[in-house]
């Protein structure tokens, strides 16, 4: 079967009528980009594990890195279209939409937030044209849902900050130009951002060693190492200007939760159309799978669940663009679209049976991606404690 030739799923409650000239424009590009250059190649650098570098020039053709961000080149797109974005690349591949969530919504989102004018002017530019890629080290390896707790140290002394310390699943972080670490003041024991830059020789300085992590089931075409930070200096003027707490933090991270569930929605789109089309191609005991009530029976649940996927991440594109978006609506949108993609992707697979294993279908890549969608940017149990803390006003948390 071949992915390109699927029908193309359409909402089935019409959500894309809904959108604006600018978000059915940024759909279009998105969409012949992913369809004429991303899927042809993906499978390949996905089994090698390898990292598409050649597509990121076509990626900057299309204008949307550094996503509703106003100023500095960035392409001030709506929170819809940031979102629609997200969907139409993962409904590609994760990988790719990672390695744009990583350098647009992580590391040019905390300096767009969080930097003054001055660092904001002199790295958004670059980075909006892809000049320049971004990563932002937040985990560690004793760290992931409690990055409050991080250990990597930072100490002033006199026109640098000395840097110590560890970081895992960096993504982009073994061959950005600009790497946003997060590690913990030794003066006053607060958390603070640091960006390190490459040099002009493109070499990175010394004190920063990555190691890419290998073995990966999902995700296997963006590059996530581990990384070693070892009496690393970062000149002061290097320090976010207003990242001062663990709280600046979160206010990045609840900002990109819900491109998580744009990817998952992506993702879930994919698996559906595949599906669907495969059906109705695939004959078993003299007729196509498709009219078997046990298929459509799984379709018809495939579609509920997907229908509700669009109309959360549609109505908190919403409540975002319009500043009423909390940190808990982020993370139930993440938590509830994050469990329905996964069950959509699975039951795609089951439906194309020993060919849903098969990478040239596409559906194995898309379950193995939403696997590792399912974990990050918080567990689906992190998710449901910050819910839980909203609705009930008491903390569960550990």
């Amino acid at each position: 079967m071949n992915h390109l030739a699927a029908d193309r799923y359409r909402s089935y409650y019409l959500l894309d009528d809904t959108l604006g000239a600018q978000e059915r424009d940024v759909a279009s590009r998105v969409r012949a980009f992913v369809d004429r250059d991303l899927l042809p190649v993906i499978n390949e650098y996905w089994e090698r594990a390898e990292f598409p570098h050649q597509l990121v020039p076509l990626l900057a053709d299309l204008d949307v890195a550094g996503g509703a961000i106003e100023g500095y080149g960035c392409p001030r797109l709506t929170r819809l279209g940031v979102g629609i974005v997200a969907r139409e690349l993962s409904r590609g591949d994760g990988s790719m939409n990672t390695f744009l969530a990583v350098h647009s919504g992580l590391t040019m989102g905390s300096i767009s937030m969080l930097g003054d004018e001055e660092q904001k002017s002199r790295w958004l530019p670059d980075m909006a044209r892809l000049r320049k890629i971004g990563a932002f080290a937040l985990t560690e390896p004793e760290h992931g849902s409690d990055s409050v707790a991080l250990e990597t140290s930072a100490r002033r002394e006199g026109d640098f900050y000395i840097l110590n310390g560890r970081k895992r699943w960096i993504g982009n972080a073994s061959f950005a130009d600009i790497v946003v670490i997060w590690a913990r003041d030794e003066d006053d024991g607060h958390v603070k951002g640091f960006v390190l830059e490459k040099h002009d020789d493109g070499t990175f300085p010394s004190g920063y060693e990555t190691t890419v992590i290998t073995g990966k089931i999902g995700k296997r075409a963006v590059l996530q190492p581990d990384v070693v930070l070892k009496d690393l200096r970062i000149p002061v003027g290097n320090r976010l200007a207003h990242a001062e707490t663990f709280r600046d933090v979160s206010r990045v991270l609840a900002t990109t939760r819900s491109g998580a569930a744009w990817e998952a929605l992506g993702h879930a789109t994919a698996a559906y159309e595949i599906a669907l089309a495969y059906a109705g191609e695939r004959s078993q005991f003299g007729r196509p799978i498709a009219s078997f009530q046990l298929v459509q029976h799984r379709l018809a649940n495939m579609l509920s669940e997907l229908t509700a996927m669009e109309l959360i991440c549609f109505r908190l594109a919403d409540l975002s663009g319009r500043g009423q978006m909390t940190s808990a609506m982020a993370s139930l949108a993440k938590m509830h679209t994050a469990q329905k993609g996964r069950w959509i992707c699975s039951t795609a697979r089951d439906i194309l049976g020993g060919n849903g294993l098969l990478l040239e279908n596409h559906v194995a890549r898309h379950l193995t991606d939403m696997e590792v969608v399912h974990t990050y940017e918080g567990t689906d149990s992190i998710q449901a404690l910050i819910v839980g803390r909203d609705i009930t006003g008491v903390s569960a948390f550990a």
